[in-house]
């Protein structure tokens, strides 16, 4: 009998999340499957996507060319564009889309062999401070970009600090300072909304959209709460309960024995741990669904066991089906109790050995 714990993937919610993007952005979309698709098989996952999409987006070369090895044609946009002036070969071959964010880019494409101007985006820097031109010096670049016939068209993009927040004040700044650099250019399309603007701050509309984890049915701003719009979330980590134990009070379970029992307490084992993707650090009192009910984490995670308070819960026993996240308990919730992000959690999910299935409900 193999290992009970098992990730779905859900490919029917990814196709209903991208409607959902389709209603609030009526412009071209870009799906960003960056980091194997959040965790979710970017492969299938853009296979899936295509008929719905305008483009993707990657964070690295590698992962660009394993999309068109697997022949996704639609474009493809590499967010940071190239790292090494030896990579633009290979942008050429495969009909890549490469960010622009700094000078020596612009020179790598000008010793470039472009035989007919390509699509370049432009990264203006609004406020984040990680890649992109400031606001002062964009206009030359734009100029250097659109000198020799080699470039076009060029978009002009940004990336919000604050996205992810429900307060507009924190955007308008760096709105302001984007509004101004588009002011100082010829007409060019522009991309503002990630998952975060989408969702939160329907005012600000660019061009292009740039979905990543709505996507994947997890609202960037909402860990534990209700999520904005109807998403559905595409993976869900399961399991069941694989042996049981009651220990007396003062007794402890787990490494460190962190957790001590107040009272006669009933432990269930679950066959999950951190080497599947779940987090470590997670804290006691995290929810986890057992049968119908939740029931707290108690003691620590290990690599590939946690246990759980079955006290209050008489009809779970051995062979119970248990849910680590997904419909029942969000992963936004795991992560937000664990100190982190769903972001991490979903990718190290699928780094992780645990068995990957694929739902037969594929649109």
């Amino acid at each position: 009998m193999t290992r009970p714990t098992r990730i779905h993937i859900h490919l029917d919610r990814l196709v209903h999340n991208c409607r959902l993007v389709r209603k609030l952005h009526p412009g071209p979309v870009l799906a960003v499957i960056k980091a194997n698709a959040y965790g979710h098989g970017d492969v299938l996952c853009a296979k899936t996507l295509a008929p719905l999409v305008d483009g993707f987006a990657v964070a690295s070369l590698e992962e660009a060319c394993r999309l068109r090895d697997a022949e996704i044609q639609l474009p493809i946009l590499l967010l940071a564009g190239v790292f090494d002036p030896s990579e633009m070969e290979m942008v050429l071959t495969h009909g890549l889309t490469p960010v622009v964010h700094a000078s020596w880019q612009i020179d790598v494409l000008h010793n470039a062999s472009v035989k007919s101007p390509m699509p370049v985006w432009l990264k203006v820097d609004t406020g984040m401070h990680r890649l992109g031109f400031l606001p002062e010096h964009v206009l030359p670049a734009f100029q250097s970009l659109s000198h020799g016939g080699k470039v076009g068209p060029v978009i002009l993009m940004t990336h919000f600090a604050n996205a992810d927040t429900s307060d507009d004040a924190l955007l308008q700044e760096p709105l302001r300072k984007f509004r101004h650099v588009l002011g100082q250019l010829p007409p060019v399309e522009t991309s503002l909304s990630n998952s975060g603007v989408l969702l939160g701050h329907p005012g600000i509309q660019g061009d292009w959209a740039r979905p990543g984890l709505m996507l994947f049915g997890v609202d960037p701003a909402a860990p534990g709460a209700a999520t904005r719009q109807d998403l559905q979330p595409v993976m869900r980590l399961t399991s069941c309960v694989s042996a049981e134990r009651t220990i007396d009070v003062g007794e402890s379970v787990g490494y460190g024995s962190r957790f001590t029992a107040q009272r006669r307490t009933r432990v269930g084992v679950i066959p999950c741990g951190y080497a599947d993707g779940y987090p470590r650090s997670a804290p006691e009192g995290t929810p986890i669904q057992v049968g119908n009910s939740l029931a707290p984490l108690i003691g620590r995670v290990s690599m590939d066991m946690l246990t759980v308070d079955l006290t209050d819960m008489p009809q779970a026993g051995i062979g119970t089906p248990v849910e680590l996240w997904g419909d029942s308990v969000a992963v936004s919730t795991v992560a937000a109790a664990s100190g982190t992000v769903a972001y991490e959690v979903l990718c190290q999910a699928r780094r992780a050995a645990v068995q990957v299935h694929w739902a037969e409900d594929m649109p």
